[in-house]
């Protein structure tokens, strides 16, 4: 029996070497196997990654947002910025709404240029004038001096009654509006027919140019009784860095010859920019007895704690201040609320305007991503009392309404005379006037028509190079 085993053994093993050497070897054969296909990832999707991979990094709620989160489903590095906004839940404000209404991207070319006050416009910018029943008033609420339309003679104040021949121009009517944005802001070439002051029409066909952008836009001292007020309209915080800090110095160093002991500085349209420039302003402004103390602290997350920045005050300039005042708006943001925010542990400070600042006390600086620059929010930032949380801006203490139909430095300018008003006499208005009020047709076209502009807190990239 054992035999018979032993011999079904030999052949089974036999059989089966057979068959194993009547296989192909396909290495022999000189055929290699055919592998698994890699996918092929693009360099668009590359860079698409690279971007939420730094934002998961910086970002301030980087911890929010979700694992399942594709960067590949938006269109562009901006896309992305926006999709994630939505996840910046902040437990010290609201339980349930973001905040973040700030991230973005933008190409390095066109950053470059915001960036450094180079713009390539016609250089006005527009909103509509409150009244109690017209919301067909369109005014020039700004001119650039070197812009097209500042070389043309153009002026804050200024009615527009025609655009391209059509007076067709209502804050209540989107095509209308989108119209008016369309021309202003997204053409090359617009024909306006402009309504002056004084009763008298020019027709102006302005053509988009680069120029250099100067934020400070107005200064004047006033003898108001015993007053001496000084008067400084400061527009933005980008732009030529040192240029800009040599007019600061300029106009402080004439609010000093002239004896000033009250200052009104209008940041109403004032977006931000380099949080550099908001400290000087902030150092110009404080009294001396701030100098040593606590201007800001930018706090990023909790894995870059050793980026966190203590800025203390040094005063600059010779002007002494009890008090300040700003002249703001909606469209006061970032860098300005920083200085707002900054000043307020120190000194009276008194705000006048139309409604409440933007509301962003957080920051951003530029990442470099392909050909991109992306701004995920990165720090917020805390004054000497540990406030840091506005993000429903800052009230102000008069409501008074935005005089569109004034010039800069005019003093019956409904703000300014307001602030004068309160300088001479401890009240913004007389009993007898009314409480401003605004349509809310006017709020939203003026809030669409500020759309285009910068708000941002911007300080140096020093972690991602």
């Amino acid at each position: 029996m054992q035999s018979k085993n032993n011999r079904f053994l030999l052949i089974l093993i036999f059989a089966l070497s057979v068959f194993t050497s009547c296989q192909k070897d396909p290495y022999s054969a000189g055929v290699s196997p055919t592998p698994t296909p890699t996918p092929t990832v693009s360099a668009e999707d590359r860079m698409k990654d690279t971007v939420l991979l730094d934002t998961r990094d910086i970002y301030l709620w980087y911890n929010q947002i979700p694992s399942s989160f594709n960067p590949r489903s938006y269109a562009d590095p901006d896309k992305i910025m926006q999709a994630i906004r939505p996840y910046s839940i902040e437990p010290t404000f609201s339980a349930s709404t973001p905040v973040d209404h700030f991230s973005f991207a933008v190409t390095q070319a066109e950053w470059n240029n915001v960036s450094t006050g180079i713009s390539g416009d016609f250089g006005i910018s527009v909103f509509f004038f409150n009244s109690p029943t017209v919301t067909t008033d369109l005014r020039v609420k700004y001119v650039e001096s070197e812009s097209p339309a500042g070389k043309a003679g153009v002026k804050r104040g200024w009615r527009i009654t025609q655009i391209n021949g059509s007076t067709n121009i209502n804050a209540a009517d989107q095509t209308s509006l989108n119209a008016v944005v369309a021309a202003v802001f997204n053409s090359t070439s617009t024909s306006f027919t402009f309504l002056k002051p004084d009763g008298s029409s020019v027709n102006l066909t302005l053509n988009a140019a680069n120029y250099q952008t100067h934020p400070v836009m107005a200064d004047s001292t006033y003898t108001i009784g015993a007053k001496k007020i000084g008067y400084m309209v400061l527009n933005s915080f980008l732009g030529d860095q040192p240029a800009i800090t040599n007019e600061l110095t300029r106009v402080f160093n004439r609010f000093a010859t002239d004896g000033v002991n009250d200052v009104v500085i209008d940041l109403r349209y004032n977006g931000g920019g380099y949080v550099s420039l908001a400290e000087t302003l902030s150092n110009f402004l404080a009294p001396s007895s701030a100098t040593g103390n606590l201007m800001m602290k930018q706090q990023y997350n909790d894995k870059y704690t050793q980026y966190n920045v203590t800025t203390n005050f040094n005063k600059r300039g010779s002007v002494s201040l009890p008090r300040v005042f700003f002249i703001v708006s909606s469209s006061t943001a970032s860098a300005s609320e920083l200085v707002i925010n900054s000043l307020t542990p120190f000194m009276d400070v008194k705000l006048i305007g139309r409604n409440n600042t933007y509301g962003k006390p957080v920051g951003f600086f530029a990442i470099p991503v392909g050909s991109w620059f992306i701004f995920p929010v990165s720090f917020k930032t805390v004054n000497k009392d540990g406030k840091s949380d506005y993000y429903n801006g800052f009230t102000p203490d008069a409501i008074v309404a935005d005089g569109l139909d004034k010039n800069w430095g005019d003093i019956t300018e409904t703000s300014l005379a307001s602030a004068i008003k309160y300088i001479t006499t401890g009240a913004f208005r007389l009993g007898s006037e009314p409480v401003y009020t605004e349509l809310p047709q006017i709020t939203k076209a003026n809030a669409l028509l500020d759309a285009h502009t910068f708000k941002g807190t911007v300080t140096i990239n020093k972690i991602f190079k």
